[in-house]
């Protein structure tokens, strides 16, 4: 596994591990040593990855499983627009992988799908150090040679949608220099505007139905994109716009 040309020029590291409980944790392990950032952590495989809501992410070896450590990477009200960031970043490499292929899309927030069915997750983690920085770790979660066939939902893998190359060691180099380029355009949220245009552009189901699940309730209705904080923006049957902060999403 090697970082991509940019990240390497831009002062980023990479630890590799055969096996880890899950790569999120060990880079959150790391803040608490005084890391510095720009860290990548990459395993083979995970035994305790997981997802937003805690919920399990399986696993198994072939796919990638990589965080980010970043150290200060913005004003901490800013930090969730890093999801936004991130989810361009691995579409954009994605993409490459796939040719240029419009089936792939993300679905509000960050997960990444292939004619509707889930690619990759995303898993944004963050603490308020007491030197009043802010230590923030990105998780990426790719189906690159399997995807899990007992999940709620569809997915898919990049060697079995046919991808010219579903090697996780291309896709990570790519997502490594892509991840640079679009941390430099957010320029420390300065300019989220122009990561949400590019999302929307990514973006999935803009325009229809949607139900979204939080807390044991649901909301359905048409989904309308995101607005300038990237919350979700949707219509209800009266025709009002509601704005969704988090929340469990289905299209269609």
């Amino acid at each position: 596994m090697k970082l991509g040309v940019k990240a390497s020029a831009a002062g980023y590291r990479l630890q590799e591990f055969a096996a880890l409980g899950s790569t999120n944790d060990e880079a959150m392990s790391r803040v608490a040593l005084g890391d510095p950032g720009r860290l990548w952590i990459v395993a083979d495989e995970q035994s305790r990855g997981r997802g937003r809501f805690g919920r399990q992410w399986r696993s198994p070896p072939g796919n990638l499983y990589a965080s980010l450590l970043l150290i200060d990477p913005a004003p901490p009200p800013l930090s969730a627009q890093l999801g936004f960031v991130a989810g361009v970043a691995l579409a954009s490499a994605l993409r490459k992988m796939l040719g240029g292929d419009g089936k792939l899309k993300l679905k509000w927030p960050n997960d990444a799908l292939y004619d509707g069915a889930k690619l990759s997750g995303l898993l944004l983690e963050g603490v308020c150090l007491p030197s009043g920085l802010f230590g923030c770790v990105i998780g990426f979660g790719v189906n690159c040679q399997s995807s899990p066939d007992e999940a709620p939902y569809p997915t898919a893998s990049l060697r079995g949608i046919g991808a010219a190359s579903a090697d996780r060691e291309t896709l990570f180099a790519a997502l490594s220099d892509f991840v640079v380029d679009w941390l430099e355009i957010w320029a420390r949220g300065e300019n989220f505007a122009a990561i949400r245009a590019v999302w929307l552009d990514y973006a999935g189901g803009i325009g229809g139905p949607v139900r979204v699940s939080r807390n044991g309730s649901q909301r359905q209705g048409i989904f309308r994109g995101v607005d300038a904080q990237g919350r979700m923006l949707l219509e209800t049957a009266d025709g009002a716009v509601e704005i969704i902060e988090a929340g469990d999403v289905a299209l269609g």
